[in-house]
């Protein structure tokens, strides 16, 4: 047990005697650059992250040197959890250098930092649109990328989640019986995420809200809308029925 103690003793201790990572006692970029690959390499994201964080600031903009220390910045941040600090910091590659191989890397990442930050499709949308901005950005500056397919993927999940947050909306305003309000959040899904898995739940919701106001123009019209773009639906066919020239030859 004594000798348990000693050891314990002597762990702490050496843990106490560890000198601060002190990111300014580096005399270069050079020195700086190592000492923060060996806390990144370590683990010790707070002491890596306050090392190349100060390294962007004692490079030139225009060095492709800054481009690796926003990298390892932001992948430290994204180990610490400051998503929205490595989404920054993954973005400021492809700001300052976008020519540089690390550019598309630097927006996709980015993209999936704020992604990281829209955790559920009925809360606030605002970093899922910046992530929005990232990934198309990655595909109209690189489309040679072969990130493009990864963002690509990304955007498709986004927009399912816009098409849901918009939905869960409209029937919250359906279900209240605010039928004008359901009604724009349900176009709203039909319009802008037509290929989504909800889109088909907005059009049926939608003919709810008509129904319930007795727009009977609007129905039909909807029926027409319904009927191409789920042509073999079993309850898009329970809502509206055969097409008028299919009823008719009946």
């Amino acid at each position: 047990m004594r000798l348990r103690s000693f050891l314990t003793l002597g762990i702490f201790l050496l843990g106490a005697c560890r000198a601060e990572f002190n990111a300014g006692a580096y005399g270069n970029p050079e020195a700086l650059y190592e000492a923060a690959l060996k806390e990144f390499n370590a683990k010790r994201w707070d002491n890596a992250a306050r090392g190349f964080e100060r390294l962007t600031t004692e490079l030139s903009p225009r060095d492709p040197r800054i481009a690796v220390a926003y990298n390892y910045l932001g992948r430290a941040q994204d180990k610490k959890g400051d998503h929205l600090l490595a989404a920054k910091s993954f973005s400021r590659i492809y700001e300052l250098l976008p020519q540089d191989t690390l550019a598309d890397d630097g927006l996709l990442a980015s993209g999936i930092q704020y992604g990281k930050m829209w955790r559920k499709p009925v809360l606030d949308a605002e970093y899922g649109q910046d992530a929005v901005t990232q990934f198309q950005t990655l595909e109209s500056a690189y489309p040679d990328s072969p990130l493009v397919p990864r963002a690509e993927a990304e955007l498709k999940r986004l927009d399912e989640w816009f098409a849901i947050k918009d939905y869960e909306t409209g029937y919250h305003y359906l279900k209240r019986k605010a039928y004008d309000s359901a009604i724009i959040y349900f176009k709203d899904v039909i319009k802008l995420h037509p290929n989504a898995e909800k889109t088909r739940d907005a059009y049926l919701r939608l003919h709810d809200a008509y129904r319930a106001i007795n727009y009977r123009d609007d129905m039909r019209d909807l029926c027409d809308a319904m009927r191409k773009s789920y042509p073999t639906d079993r309850e898009v066919r329970g809502v509206c029925g055969p097409a008028p020239a299919a009823a008719a030859s009946q």
